[in-house]
């Protein structure tokens, strides 16, 4: 059992645990006996924080069914190891060395050091976000809901939100807040620092530590926190700009609104493409060009080591830098005065090759069961369903058994990662001293 095995396999039995308990006449609101396809769906869409559905959350399961998808949630968003080192802590056994590599993998960490209080670091990293958007979310709820409704929608909505889940009790999703600037900018506040890494969050805050009480050491960020936060920034200016040229003359989506709302709804979507899986206007009304672009920033995703899927922003900052290189001419790929070692470039080559592979094989078979579903629409599902984003177009309940089943696998390998799938079915890999002559070919 080797420390890819585990991560996997503690994936899997956590959805299919979900789809047990999901199963059941208690989790329904009709009290009825679940599909045995909408609670699998259902478990693993929860688990791998994707927000997929193919039945309206909030009126299909029961308010304990709502509790067993919320739990799913932030199971799926701490993840297996992490989850697992949590129970550990608090049960007082010993964390090895296993543990911590495992851990170190989970969260794509380069060191071992500090594992311990990486996990208690990160359950109150995540108490006081979540705690803090319930507030914020209490307080615009409370003016159209009853109290306790109120309190519910908050809670569930400020945990998916920070999980990246998508998931939503209200039938439109978001749809019905389009207008509201606290209910738009705490939702996309939450999912942004949610997906931007927990390594990242750890250097803000210590970076403002030191400035509060006046530390004469500074802090030097590292490499990952400066090629994470400006990829985000970047992208999240880039696609509000992209969705406001793309949606504006769209009837259907941006042209009947306020030129203020016009860019509030083109700032969500965009938002919302860091594989969060809320929408503020109907995704299927959107035109061709605003659906690839969608599919293009959903592609990429959120960062290593947060609750975000995709092929992650360093990745594609990687490969955008060796491109750079090429055409500079230069041999060695270099980031804000770093060298980045070949490891690195030939693990994000992997997982791109690796992605592509996964949803060109995922839509092929989708189309061939639903073979009278539009192209652009099944590629759309799939891009969101293994970037872990769970926006749709409205398909997903009219699928087929067998494209549900699909998406479902795509869920699954897009949360715990391509290349760790691999390394689980075919084992890790094991360092070789051999080495062969060099020989060029021809390339591009």
């Amino acid at each position: 059992m080797t420390v890819s095995r585990s991560i996997c396999l503690g994936f899997l039995a956590a959805i299919l645990i979900g789809a047990g308990l999901l199963l059941l006449p208690i989790s329904t609101a009709s009290g009825e006996w679940n599909s045995p396809i909408v609670a699998l769906f259902t478990a693993t869409s929860a688990v791998c924080v994707t927000g997929h559905v193919v039945v309206d959350t909030g009126s299909y399961f029961s308010p304990l069914g709502q509790v067993f998808i919320l739990a799913l949630i932030q199971l799926g968003g701490l993840g297996y190891m992490v989850s697992t080192t949590f129970l550990l802590l608090l049960l007082g056994r010993k964390f090895g060395l296993r543990d911590k590599i495992a851990l170190q993998q989970a969260l794509d960490r380069s060191k071992l050091q500090g594992a311990n209080q990486m996990v208690r670091s990160i359950i109150a990293t995540i108490l006081i976000f979540e705690l803090t958007g319930i507030i914020i979310l209490f307080w615009t709820f409370s003016q159209q809901y009853d109290v306790p409704l109120a309190l519910w929608y908050a809670i569930f909505h400020s945990v998916s939100a920070w999980n990246n889940a998508g998931f939503s009790l209200f039938p439109d999703s978001l749809s019905s807040f389009q207008f509201s600037w606290i209910v738009n900018f705490t939702i996309s506040g939450l999912v942004i620092i949610g997906g931007i890494g927990y390594e990242a969050i750890f250097e803000v805050y210590l970076w403002l530590q030191e400035r509060l009480t006046g530390k004469t050491k500074r802090i030097i960020f590292s490499l990952n926190f400066r090629v994470v936060t400006s990829t985000t920034v970047m992208l999240l200016a880039l696609g509000t700009i992209a969705f406001f040229l793309t949606e504006t003359r769209n009837p259907a989506t941006l042209k009947p609104l306020s030129l203020h709302h016009q860019f509030l709804s083109a700032w969500f979507q965009s938002m919302t493409t860091r594989t969060a899986g809320f929408n503020t206007i109907d995704v299927g009304s959107m035109t061709n060009a605003g659906l690839f672009l969608t599919i293009a920033f959903m592609y990429v995703g959120g960062s290593p080591g947060g609750t975000g899927g995709g092929v992650k922003t360093t990745t594609v900052r990687v490969l955008s830098s060796c491109t750079k290189a090429i055409l500079h001419g230069k041999e060695a790929v270099t980031m804000y005065e770093r060298q980045i070692p070949t490891s690195l470039i030939l693990k994000a080559i992997g997982v791109v090759v690796g992605s592509i592979t996964t949803i060109v094989l995922s839509t092929t078979l989708m189309s061939i069961a639903d073979p009278g579903v539009e192209f652009i629409n099944i590629l759309f599902e799939v891009v969101s369903a293994y970037a872990t984003v769970g926006l749709s177009t409205g398909i997903t309940a009219a699928l087929s058994a067998s494209s549900k089943l699909i998406l479902a696998a795509t869920m699954y390998m897009g949360r715990v990662g391509v290349l760790l799938l691999m390394a689980a079915l075919l084992g890790d890999p094991r360092p070789t001293t051999i080495r062969y002559p060099e020989e060029s070919l021809l390339v591009g």
